[in-house]
């Protein structure tokens, strides 16, 4: 059974309900974390990494990072979790919810 693809996604929303400037913050975050790839594949430096593609929800910036980047490069996810942290930036887990929606095991 394949498992589906599991994101953290970076809101452009403070936690206090702002809006996050820049504008093209997104961009620059998914750019910083392009160099990310699968192995074999192809490295354009003019295209985003599939692991980290900035995206627009609710008419917000955001940047959705897929959860095997964690085990790709530890520190591209901690790069990305700290850039969250440290703008205060409302963030979605898409893992988290998935095994909150889990039913707990019969007992």
């Amino acid at each position: 059974m394949s498992h589906p693809v599991q994101y953290l996604i970076i809101h452009g929303k403070t936690l206090e309900g702002q809006r996050f400037r820049p504008s093209d913050w997104a961009e620059r975050l998914a750019g910083v974390l392009s160099q990310f790839r699968p192995a074999g594949s192809i490295a354009n430096p003019l295209s985003y990494s599939p692991y980290a593609m900035p995206r627009t929800l609710d008419g917000l910036p955001c940047v959705m990072i897929d959860h095997r980047l964690r085990q790709l490069e530890p520190l591209a996810w901690k790069f990305a979790c700290d850039f969250a942290d440290s703008n205060r930036l409302q963030t979605t887990d898409t893992a988290r919810r998935d095994e909150d929606a889990t039913p707990p095991p019969a007992a």
